[in-house]
């Protein structure tokens, strides 16, 4: 229960980072209304706030999230850009959520 309660907080602090970037990017390169930004500020925010949720150190949470980050990417990539991933992409991201299970599942001694 541990690991699946991890693994979608990983999920909802990666959606609110791509979502708060994302709304900056279509204000400044799809000439999208600047109003996106207030919007983009709150989800950064959210994100900022989420990571603090983890059980582990800083540290260790940022590294293993960059692994959840990359696979929520593509599937951003996919399901709002409408590209679909390739066999590589999806390589990249399984070799990237077993790093992220190494790095925040791994025991550990006290």
């Amino acid at each position: 229960m541990f690991a699946l309660k991890t693994f979608l907080l990983f999920a909802l602090t990666a959606l609110a980072e791509i979502v708060g970037c994302y709304l900056p990017w279509l204000w400044l390169r799809k000439d999208a209304p600047i109003w996106l930004l207030i919007p983009a500020a709150f989800s950064l925010a959210l994100f900022a706030w989420l990571l603090t949720l983890h059980p582990a150190g800083a540290g260790r949470t940022y590294a293993a999230y960059g692994g959840v980050y990359v696979a929520a990417a593509l599937g951003w990539m996919w399901a709002v850009e409408g590209v679909r991933p390739d066999r590589w992409d999806c390589l990249g991201a399984a070799v990237t959520l077993l790093g992220m299970a190494i790095i925040f599942f791994a025991p550990r001694g006290v």
